[in-house]
């Protein structure tokens, strides 16, 4: 069985592809081009992959492969018909990065609403030791304790957030795809008039594209918070970029973007020095457990594959 790597860079230098190698025979590509793509699939039996786009040109050029093995969760990447069409059996990973998403995304939250960036540097400078004053207290700061947190998407990250949103004394709504009762349930209009901190945790779908636009931000409570750490095309980033820029938004946390990585002319490359905004490389899911989960199921789903088990399987 011959096993093909196509991005290992996007898994980190620190994790050890060895437990792919026990399988079979382990080919490791750190990049792989749109144009080397043909080249790379044509006599693999499995691609193990992260972010590559795999689309209908890719599986037919693919004659073995007979299984995919995506190591993420979300899955927009593979064109699931022409793996169905061809035959082939694609797997992802639930689950694995709840804790480490979580974690970033409250720490971007408490980052923006506490401006920790301004007073650290105020220290780095060595500004606070020469300016003769005990304290700094600009630009100023309000507590989380009391303010509403509202969290769209309410999967295992999403309740994670929500947990933590709780811990720290917020007031909780939630938008989920399927409504329920209690009383946090609510569309996705109502939390966007009246949460001071909205954070995305839902997949990317034709139902969620561009979910966050204009009319949505000018719903928006002035000074708000916006933290999307679910897919780039949630939102209409051009309309993000412009409300950041006007104040209606107070705070913009971003860890993914509609093109990785995003290039100069991206609304939000014009964003990323300022002290209101915490950009991030996509690195939300990728704490060190994290990762070694992701890999850990990777390995297990293509072994249960190959031993007539259906698991974790998308397509």
């Amino acid at each position: 069985m011959k096993i093909v790597v196509l991005d290992a860079a996007t898994l980190g230098e620190d994790l050890s592809l060895s437990p792919l190698s026990e399988l079979g025979e382990l080919i490791v590509y750190q990049h792989t081009a749109p144009d080397e793509l043909p080249a790379r699939l044509a006599d693999c039996d499995v691609v193990v992959q992260n972010k590559v786009r795999l689309d209908r040109a890719a599986f037919a050029a693919a004659k073995r492969l007979k299984v995919v093995a995506e190591m993420a969760t979300g899955y927009d990447n593979i064109d699931l018909a022409a793996a169905r069409e061809h035959g082939v059996a694609v797997c992802n990973v639930p689950g694995y990065s709840s804790a480490s998403v979580v974690q970033v995304t409250a720490a971007m939250a408490l980052s923006l609403a506490t401006h920790l960036p301004a007073y650290r540097a105020h220290v780095a400078s060595g500004n606070y030791s020469h300016g003769g004053v005990a304290n700094k207290l600009t630009p100023v700061y309000h507590e989380l304790a009391g303010k509403t947190w509202g969290v769209v998407g309410y999967g295992d990250i999403g309740r994670g957030v929500a947990a933590v949103a709780c811990a720290l004394g917020c007031r909780l709504l939630v938008c989920k795809k399927t409504p329920s009762a209690e009383e946090y349930c609510v569309d996705i209009d109502t939390l966007c008039r009246e949460a001071d901190i909205i954070s995305l945790h839902t997949p990317l779908s034709d139902s969620t594209r561009n979910l966050i636009n204009r009319e949505r931000i000018a719903m928006m409570k002035d000074g708000a918070i916006l933290i999307n750490v679910a897919r780039g095309a949630v939102t209409d980033e051009q309309a993000v970029a412009d409300a950041l820029l006007s104040g209606k938004l107070g705070g913009l946390g971003v860890d993914v973007y509609s093109q990785e990585p995003f290039p100069p002319t991206h609304p939000f490359y014009a964003l990323r020095e300022r002290e209101n905004v915490c950009l991030t490389p996509h690195m939300a899911w990728g704490s060190f457990e994290a990762r070694t989960r992701c890999l850990a199921i990777a390995t297990d789903n293509i072994r249960a594959f190959f031993a007539g088990r259906r698991q974790n399987r998308v397509d």
